[in-house]
């Protein structure tokens, strides 16, 4: 069968096929479960434990969770029992520790529950089956550890690591094979010296030096507030693409890079702005209303659902919660929402740019603090201009990116995101932070000693940042509130009410990097006011408001340029950005040599102590292999498509052309046309070979000039390679444009983004 033909097919099977639909939950008197119902049914949640566990254990547990004394055998051979029996009454028959490899993704390996005892009798041996789990299989497990990205801190013959269970995560269970499920454990992943070489273990050090930090700065501001814990809050929005899946299965490139090499857009994408917010499509509402029902049961709670900007591109957004709950549940709806996809006959694509010319898929980051009386650190109030608290808080974030923002751009940078990041659809490479216009005149007036200007009714000094009120002047309408701050979608860092909403993180990455990179920085900030805050308390036993003030007004002064309200996008910001100092870095090899830099050296290991040097030196070389590979699989993968398959279909179009004129030239007719039409392409296909040969010089030299610098070896991928690929894109997408459509071999965008 051709490759025009399967094209076709898929085109018939995606407008035709059967569509799956599933059966909501009801309960016996056949009415709809609520959704409060069904909520983390599938979860070991702690009342589940409670009920299941005597309150002895429980309470030892409990202990154990708070830090307060280490978990013993008898409290975790009865966890792991009563874990055991819940999790085979729902059908799992295997556990796996659940962990977060420097991979971009999951790992897990299955073991099943299955035991046996061997007795020897007179008639020979006899093994005899049982199910068992024990606390200490509960507690760790032990993957190989030179077979995940360890960057040099494990070798072939240094395989011993281990994976440990995150008592702060809840164990869950998920759908398995035939009719089975999976218990599945949260876990940590350390090297057999202790090194952690997970993107989680970092994660959980952040969140407990920032909290630290946070508690100790709030109760020096009010002595009366006895906070003894902050924690961070996570909501990640995910953005994905959905395609059909046979159509997904004849582009190799998307297959094994994630994004498309080549493809010229459709007349019509999203210039109309008309997807966002549109109609979600039928099948793929059926999609994520079945991948929402399993998060449902396992306790994540998704929010929103809606149509993103570009045809056939749609986000997920769940309730915030505590930071490594909600990264390990994003992580958890990315699997769900693949598993779902393929059921109905759809593919997900998480990469952040896997169509040219539309917009890419980002994950926003919403973030904020709070303390163990549930109170937002981050939250305005009503009059912010004396909630001294709130604006030291602000404060401390501003300054986490007044002195680390390339660490924060690191944390994001990929070569998929570079495709992304500052494309007119994503915040560039400047890192700084939006407030808004009112915020920023409490800081000013805070600076200048001055009353503030007064946004809504006049009669009042201070200002709401709760919203005024929009009168639409239609009789039949509500009066609605609107709110004192705008949103700025340009900015990498905005604040959006009670929260900094972290634009730049790619798609398909995983959260903890990003969030515990902040974290870190934020804790430095907070370590850096509080020394100033006491310094100038002196011997008094506590702080007077002029002592806040005066902190306050100089860190207003040294935050000040990282502050900005106007658009990121423009070459005006630019030059201005340069003009106050702020770095502007461009691709992802050159933001990855921040991190070796000994200002941030010193922060991320002496100052927070979350990394030690070794573990920061692994992720740099980490980073950079990663980097360099996945430039060399994209360039092969375009090689192989140029080769194979676009060339040739070149070739078969001029074949045809031609024996078209000279068919013409024996019946006398006028063969001007098809000679123009080979005129045209035979240029195309020269330029064509022409760009294969260079991608193919330039690879052959990364590859056959590998340098002993992980950074050097990414940094001629991004100088040598990458431009090499998109030249040879060009050609083949000017190919696209003139070779007739049943020559063409590849599912083209039209087909992928408007089938769904």
């Amino acid at each position: 069968m051709s490759a025009f033909e399967l094209r076709k097919n898929a085109l018939v099977s995606a407008s035709t096929g059967e569509k799956r639909d599933i059966q909501y939950p009801h309960k016996a008197d056949g009415k709809p479960r609520y959704p409060s119902e069904i909520f983390g049914e599938n979860v070991f949640t702690l009342k589940t434990m409670a009920k299941a566990l005597p309150k002895p254990i429980f309470a030892s547990f409990l202990k154990q969770r708070r830090g307060r004394q280490n978990l013993d055998k008898t409290t975790a051979d009865s966890i792991a029992h009563a874990v055991r029996v819940w999790a085979m009454d729902r059908g799992a028959t295997h556990y796996t520790h659940w962990f977060q490899p420097q991979t971009g993704s999951t790992a897990e390996k299955h073991d099943a529950f299955l035991s046996l005892v061997t007795n020897f009798t007179p008639g020979g041996e006899e093994n005899t089956p049982f199910d068992q789990f024990s606390g200490s299989q509960l507690l760790q497990s032990e993957p190989d550890a030179s077979s995940f990205p360890s960057g040099g801190m494990r070798t072939t013959f240094e395989a011993r690591g281990y994976t440990i269970w995150d008592t702060s995560s809840s164990m869950f269970v998920q759908q398995g094979p035939n009719g089975t499920s999976i218990l599945y454990i949260p876990s940590v992943y350390i090297s057999y010296n202790g090194d952690a070489l997970d993107e989680k273990t970092v994660l959980l050090r952040s969140n407990s030096v920032l909290s630290r930090a946070s508690a100790g700065l709030v109760n020096l501001l009010e002595p009366e507030a006895h906070v003894s814990y902050v924690y961070t809050t996570l909501g990640t929005e995910q953005e994905f693409f959905l395609v059909d899946r046979k159509m997904y299965s004849l582009r190799p490139d998307l297959k094994i890079t994630g994004r498309t090499l080549v493809g010229q857009l459709p007349p019509r994408h999203q210039q109309l702005e008309d997807h966002y917010f549109g109609r979600i499509p039928s099948r793929v509402l059926n999609a994520i209303s079945e991948m929402e029902l399993e998060c449902l049961r396992l306790g994540i709670p998704i929010k929103t659902r809606h149509n993103e900007v570009a045809p056939a591109q749609f986000e997920v957004a769940p309730i915030f919660e505590e930071a490594s709950v909600a990264v390990d549940h994003n992580l958890q709806t990315m699997d769900v929402l693949h598993k779902v996809a393929h059921r109905h006959n759809l593919r997900v694509l998480y990469h952040e740019k896997p169509f040219k010319g539309i917009n890419g898929s980002g994950k926003h980051c919403n973030w904020a603090i709070a303390t163990d009386r549930g109170e937002n650190l981050l939250d305005p109030t009503v009059r912010p201009e004396t909630n001294y608290r709130f604006v030291i808080f602000l404060l401390a974030v501003l300054r986490a990116l007044d002195q680390h923002a390339p660490l924060l751009r690191v944390a994001i940078s990929s070569s998929s995101n570079d495709h992304r990041l500052g494309a007119q659809e994503a915040p560039p490479g400047i890192i700084s932070a939006f407030l808004g216009d009112q915020l920023n005149e409490v800081l000013d007036a805070i600076e200048e000693n001055r009353p503030i200007k007064n946004f809504s009714v006049p009669q009042f000094q201070s200002i709401k940042v709760g919203g005024t009120i929009l009168d639409l002047k239609v009789s039949g309408l509500p009066h609605i509130s609107r709110d004192l701050t705008d949103r700025n979608r340009t900015s990498p860092f905005a604040f959006t009410g009670n929260k900094f909403e972290f634009r730049a993180v790619g798609s398909k990455q995983s959260p903890s990097f990003p969030v515990t990179v902040l974290n870190c920085a934020v804790t430095a900030a907070i370590h850096e006011i509080t020394d100033a805050l006491r310094a100038q308390m002196g011997s008094k036993p506590s702080l007077s408001d002029d002592d806040k003030l005066t902190v306050i007004r100089k860190f207003i002064k040294l935050t000040k340029a990282v502050r900005f309200e106007g658009d990121n996008y423009s070459a005006e910001w630019v030059a201005e950005a340069e003009r106050r100092g702020l770095p502007n870095i461009k691709t992802t090899p050159e933001a990855f040599t921040y991190l070796l830099n000994e200002k941030h050296v010193n922060m991320l290991t002496k100052e927070t102590g979350i990394f030690t040097e070794s573990e920061l030196r692994s992720r740099y070389h980490i980073l950079n292999e990663r980097y360099a590979k996945d430039i060399i699989i994209e360039a092969e993968t375009l090689k192989t498509l140029v080769a194979q398959q676009i060339l040739p279909a070149a070739f078969d179009y001029r074949k045809s052309i031609a024996e078209s004129a000279a068919a013409l030239v024996t019946l006398g007719v006028d063969r001007s046309p098809e000679v123009a039409a080979l005129e045209e392409l035979t240029p195309l296909v020269l330029t064509l070979q022409t760009e294969l040969k260079k991608l193919s010089v330039a690879v052959a030299d990364l590859v056959d000039n590998e340098s002993d610098d992980a950074n050097e070896h990414a940094q001629a991928a991004c100088d040598n390679v990458v431009p090499a690929i998109s030249r040879l894109r060009d050609a083949a997408d000017a190919l696209e444009i003139v070779v007739a459509d049943k020559h063409w071999p590849l599912p083209k965008y039209t087909e992928l983004l408007l089938t769904v």
